[in-house]
């Protein structure tokens, strides 16, 4: 019986990923070893037939969900056969279902319930009027019920509620009908949302919901999301309806209640009249407040599914930004009233300095800030200086600009990222074991600089949630979310590969194979013994044995270490295949490592073996042609518009150069300088049809865009990509963005800021002094 179910599983897994059962049944058989889903997508090919971690992801997912159905199945049919009803037919539908919801649709009849209104009815004797019902309906279903009347029950009318009471609860366990009445739903049910009487006002950024209606099939992630976020806030009502415009006197999906009961097209016979209000009664008071719940909840799940996607595609593609490198970084974490951070960090993050200057209101003191930091500057040779997005980002970029302008050549380069999550990172425990005597506004500064220099070796510090690339966020199921960043954030570390001698225990710990544990047990030997020499050494850590050894020391690099190898993604565990392969070009491995002229050359069927297959090999050549190559892309940074630093600064048909910070469902919003991102709304992205917006454009990439509209109430800006005049397409509603987008701030709104003149003023001053 379990091989009967395991090659179920394998079948369904593999009809959705599109591989074969038996690379899912080997895939299966990796993981449940405790391999981990990078290990096997490098390391396990000829096992798996070339699965990539994409398709091993979503098969380690489905797995879960369909074992958890497989063991409902079995539970549910252990319960009807211990209540001695379960007959070969109502076996074979059970083992036919393929959802939780068919599974739990059959069960209804047999399910242990509550003392119903249907319970009641029968114990007052009323069943068999109710079969009456049904076996003879020429005769008056009061001549019927008279029979009844008497003890509990009072009168015909009583007998009359209690017989539909007991039909309603059967219609209501038919696996049949649900199904069916499930299905039309499905195709035909509209969901309309309606504001809340009195609520206009509050719920002014619900407003494209205040009277709308859509077909529940196709309804995007983002607008259920939305109009869910406005019934939780009891700004909106939202309904599903189904044959409402019907002018039938009984509606189509009441006719599928009334089949059911095998009444006819044209009822004429008493009872048959009698069993429509049945069936009317039947989809007011019990089915369509049932299947609404269940479609309601699977609009959520589904909803919450593209959410979620969205926000892993956006946060790999964050984590996997180009990197600046390792050059002497100064970080600037802006603020008003509070000052401007200033955080330096060598090529390698280790911190050098620390200020805080106040250039801006009450203090203005524009001179000593430019001073300061064009002293730090000289003093540790800064090539780069990272100005956080947050609040007065453009006022100090503007003060950077002024000051390099002045400086002697070479002259540092100065670019904006994001702070996201960087307030987050400042009052952690991390980093207050990592800098336990810096004051927490410094800290973020050296996160900014940090994250210039390697986005994804900084960003592994906060919790993915924090970090504010997600497309409602938190409306979506907490636990789901941060199981599937959490995958995202793994497979980016290991796609990257990690210096064993330089990384962090927070990057190490997302290393195939490790863990928190592990990873501080490798940092405390490194600072006790000093650095790795070789993978092998790894062995020497604490509780760090051959099979954590196996899962991670792949994804390990050493520089200069004692064995050349290390510093390539090659495996220790096929290092004899890569001798082999320098063998047969009669060079030094250090001489052939990078030379792809010669690797090329060679047949990579020649140094297949028992245990190692033409993909290993494959690997082993490419890896030798460009050992430890990172796979992300060169580093560019986006200029923004002089002048241009306030949404009201902003004008229609404006081409400005930002940084896509977000990609939805929708479109995409991209970073101009106004503290405010645009959206490139998916119709607007290219002049051609655009069905997924990452077919076009993914966070970190650097774009021109058109100003097309601009609602400074509302805090929107309309972009366009497109070549035309960016005249608006047939497309949804609005940017359905109830939220006004997302912020750049996570720490606030922006306070107090000095005017334009009295700073651009100072400035001037500044520089003439």
């Amino acid at each position: 019986m379990a091989d009967a179910t395991a090659e179920r599983i394998a079948a369904e897994i593999a009809a959705e990923i599109g591989c074969r059962p038996q690379q899912v049944t080997a895939t299966v058989a990796l993981l449940d070893e405790g391999a981990t889903v990078p290990f096997v997508a490098r390391y396990r090919k000829e096992a798996t037939g070339g699965l990539d971690d994409t398709q091993l992801r979503k098969l380690d997912e489905r797995l879960a969900y369909l074992r958890e159905r497989e063991s409902r199945r079995a539970a549910v049919l252990a319960a009807i056969e211990g209540q001695g009803k379960l007959t070969p037919d109502l076996a074979a539908r059970l083992a036919a279902a393929l959802t939780k919801a068919e599974i739990e649709d059959l069960y209804a009849p047999y399910k242990p319930k509550r003392r119903s209104k249907a319970e009641i009815a029968r114990e007052k004797g009323l069943g068999p009027l109710a079969e009456a019902l049904l076996a003879d309906r020429a005769r008056a279903p009061a001549d019927h019920a008279a029979a009844f009347v008497g003890g509990p029950v009072a009168d015909v009318k009583a007998a009359l509620d209690g017989a539909r009471d007991i039909l309603v609860e059967r219609l209501a366990d038919d696996a049949d009908l649900v199904g069916r009445l499930r299905a039309t739903m499905r195709e035909r049910a509209v969901l309309r949302s309606r504001v809340v009487a009195g609520k206009e006002a509050a719920g002014e950024k619900f407003a494209d919901y205040f009277d709308h209606a859509e077909r529940w099939s196709g309804i995007p992630s983002h607008r259920a999301l939305a109009m869910l976020r406005g019934r939780n806030e009891e700004i909106l009502s939202l309904d599903l309806e189904i044959d409402a415009d019907d002018p039938s006197p009984l509606k189509p999906v009441e006719r599928i209640v009334a089949d059911a009961l095998a009444v006819p097209a044209a009822p004429k016979l008493p009872g048959d009249v009698h069993l429509v209000e049945v069936a009317r009664w039947a989809w007011r008071v019990k089915l369509s407040l049932h299947l609404s719940l269940d479609l309601m909840t699977t609009l959520r799940e589904r909803a919450e599914e593209e959410a979620i996607r969205v926000f892993a595609a956006n946060l790999k593609d964050l984590l996997l930004a180009a990197p600046a490198g390792s050059r002497a970084t100064m970080g600037l974490d802006p603020g008003i009233r509070t000052g401007v951070k200033v955080a330096v960090v060598d090529g390698t993050g280790k911190l050098l300095a620390t200020s805080t200057v106040y250039p801006f209101q009450p203090r203005n003191d524009v001179r000593g800030a430019m001073a300061e930091i064009a002293a730090l500057i000289r003093r540790h040779h800064v090539e780069l200086v990272a100005i956080g997005n947050g609040t007065a980002s453009r006022e100090t970029d503007r003060l950077v600009a002024a000051l390099l302008a002045d400086l002697a050549p070479p002259k540092p380069v100065k670019v904006v990222v994001s702070e996201a999550g960087a307030s987050v990172y400042s009052a952690s425990e991390l980093a207050a074991a990592e800098f336990p005597g810096l004051d927490v506004s410094l800290r973020g500064a050296v996160s900014i600089a940090r994250r210039l220099q390697d986005p994804l070796a900084e960003l592994v510090k906060i919790d993915p949630k924090s970090i504010g690339v997600g497309q409602y966020q938190h409306d979506v199921d907490q636990s789901r979310l941060a199981k599937t960043l959490d995958a995202v954030v793994e497979d980016a570390v290991n796609a990257v590969g990690v210096d064993l001698n330089t990384a962090s225990a927070p990057l190490l710990a997302r290393v195939s194979g490790l863990g928190t544990a592990l990873a501080e047990a490798i940092v405390a030997h490194r600072d006790a013994n000093g650095p790795f020499r070789s993978r092998r050494r790894l062995l020497d850590v604490a509780r760090l044995g051959a099979r954590t050894f196996e899962l991670s020391a792949g994804f390990l690099r050493i520089r200069d270490g004692d064995e050349p190898l290390d510093a390539s993604s090659v495996h220790p565990e096929a290092y004899g295949v890569a001798r082999r392969i320098v063998a047969a070009c009669g060079r030094d491995l250090r001489q052939l490592m990078g030379d792809a002229g010669a690797l090329k050359a060679l047949d990579p069927r020649r140094f297949v073996d028992d245990r190692f297959g033409l993909p290993t090999v494959r690997d082993i050549l490419a890896e030798l042609e460009k050992p430890g190559r990172d796979p992300r892309p060169e580093f560019r940074t986006a200029s923004f518009a002089e002048g241009v630093e306030e949404i009201a600064d902003l004008k229609p048909g404006m081409v400005l150069e930002g940084t896509v910070t977000n990609v939805a469902a929708f479109g995409a919003f991209v970073d101009i300088g106004v503290h405010q991102d645009g959206l490139v709304h998916v119709s607007q992205l290219a002049d051609r049809f655009v069905k997924d917006p990452r077919d076009v454009v993914k966070a970190g990439d650097v774009v021109k865009v058109r100003v097309v509209e601009v609602d400074v109430k509302r805090k929107r800006i309309a972009l366009s990509m497109r070549k035309d005049d960016g005249a608006p397409r047939p497309g949804p509603r609005g940017d359905d963005r109830p939220s006004g987008g997302p912020r750049r701030d996570d720490r606030g709104p922006r306070k107090d800021l000095p005017p334009q003149s009295a700073l651009a003023a100072a400035l001037a001053a500044a520089m003439k002094k």
